[in-house]
């Protein structure tokens, strides 16, 4: 029903454009310069007033169907028994009687809830058939609405335009109430947390060991929430990374620039471009299947003791990750300084290299130097390749050859299963996700003050 329910809006939204700008267009014949807007705005406007309000009816009313539906179904039972029941027991008495409606009934259920399920279907479907038969009329008024506006005098153009501007600045306030809410419930969660520990321990503890007895009868640790084993290999794998991609990415964007022709040129940069549209899941079986392996036997050869996940292979598959995105950032840089300042290089008699070193670089050196900023917090903020090819054990090692643990694995393994949100362990993953937000955010502004500077400068 849902389906067809947006099926319906498409097609009448259509129905609505090609009406209206039909029936300008006979407008326009007959009053012809006295038109004030073009016949596709017309069209337009009437397409906006016959999809948009019917897709909001749709979004509020499948937003608080389920919750009216749910309220209903536990009026059915006794009040008192209602009444002694947690949010927990409501939860689950709904999520059985769904359950039923859909068919898949688990022992023997009480007739009350087998009555609620045959409840439920029948609501249910009053629902959509109401949904389907409300939108509808929303349609065909909007269809209405748009073919009745349409005037020599009426400024569909401006509607549209204001429709258009509307629709940005709506979507402008999700974005900022999105980035609010992220904000808010990291520090929530972390309050929570700093509640429960010490923060002196979390920000100058040594010792990493987050598992804790969640019940009476569970045995663990007594737990420690030190996070600088965390972070030091965070920042070991992040440097490995910046340490091989930087100088590669770097001078394959002057080779790029400087020294390619315009086929070669036009051949790797595309090729560049696709490498970081690569997923980085892929990027996670290629280090785990081929370089951790790779490492480790060469290390055997050489009498080394490599562990089966270092932070080696981490770091170096990300630096192939990271290689693109320093190139193309080094290269728009190195392109945007003036050609007069190399012509002006060469007539002083400078070679190309010199050039390169004495003049293109350190003109470029805001713009790279943003890039790889960038470049940076997006290594220490990578999930999947550090999940997959590093360790899972915090240790105060800088051994590039040793496991390591950082931050993003460690917050994937706090949040992995069912976990309530009542415990250090698990509110621990909120406190490191907001120091992880916090640097992040700082190397992000310090890459775009960089940035920004080199706009103003060239």
């Amino acid at each position: 029903m849902v389906a067809n329910t947006f099926l319906v809006i498409f097609l009448l939204t259509i129905v609505g454009y090609v009406a209206a700008r039909i029936h300008a267009k006979s407008v326009l014949e007959k009053v012809g310069a006295q038109m004030h807007s073009r016949p596709i705005y017309h069209g337009v406007n009437a397409a906006i007033w016959t999809g948009v309000p019917a897709l909001i009816i749709i979004l509020f009313w499948l937003m608080f169907q389920n919750t009216v539906i749910n309220q209903l179904l536990l009026g059915l039972f006794e009040p008192s028994r209602i009444e002694a029941m947690t949010s927990a027991d409501k939860s689950l008495l709904i999520s059985e009687i769904r359950q039923i409606a859909a068919g898949r009934i688990f022992g023997t259920p009480e007739d009350m809830v087998l009555a609620a399920a045959q409840k439920l279907n029948d609501w249910t479907w009053i629902a959509r058939a109401s949904m389907f038969a409300v939108v509808l009329a929303a349609c065909l008024a909007g269809v209405a609405f748009g073919l009745r506006a349409i005037g020599p005098r009426f400024r569909a153009r401006y509607s549209v335009e204001r429709s258009l501007n509307a629709f940005m600045i709506f979507c402008s306030f999700v974005a900022i109430f999105t980035t609010i809410g992220i904000i808010a419930s990291l520090v929530y969660e972390s309050y929570q947390f700093f509640s429960m520990v010490p923060a002196y321990e979390f920000f100058f503890g040594l010792r990493w060991e987050p598992q804790i007895p969640l019940r009476a009868d569970q045995v663990a640790g007594l737990g420690a929430f030190g996070a600088i084993p965390v972070f030091v290999g965070t920042f070991v794998i992040a440097t490995i990374a910046m340490v091989f991609a930087v100088p590669i990415g770097l001078l394959t964007a002057i080779y790029l620039t400087e020294y390619a022709d315009h086929r070669v040129r036009a051949t790797i940069k595309p090729l560049l471009e696709i490498l970081a549209g690569v997923p980085t899941v892929v990027y996670g079986f290629f280090a785990v299947l081929i370089v951790a392996p790779l490492i480790r036997d060469f290390g055997t050869g050489l009498g080394l003791d490599v562990a089966p996940r270092s932070a080696l292979a981490a770091g170096g598959v990300m630096a192939i990750m990271l290689i693109p995105f320093i190139s193309s950032l080094s290269d728009d840089a190195l392109a945007a300084v003036p050609r007069a300042m190399r012509e002006g290089s060469y007539a002083m008699g400078a070679t190309k290299g010199e050039t390169i070193r004495k003049v293109l670089l350190p003109a470029a050196l805001p713009g790279i130097m943003g890039g790889i900023l960038l470049a940076l917090s997006r290594a220490i903020g990578e999930t999947m390749i550090v999940v997959m090819a590093a360790g899972l054990i915090a240790s105060m090692n800088i051994n590039p050859l040793d496991s390591v643990t950082t931050v993003t694995v460690q917050i994937v393994t706090l949040l992995i299963g069912d976990s309530a949100f009542d415990n250090p362990k698990t509110l621990s993953a909120f406190a490191l996700g907001l120091m992880l937000f916090l640097i992040t955010l700082v190397l992000n502004v310090l890459a775009l003050t960089i940035v920004r500077k080199y706009r103003e400068k060239y």
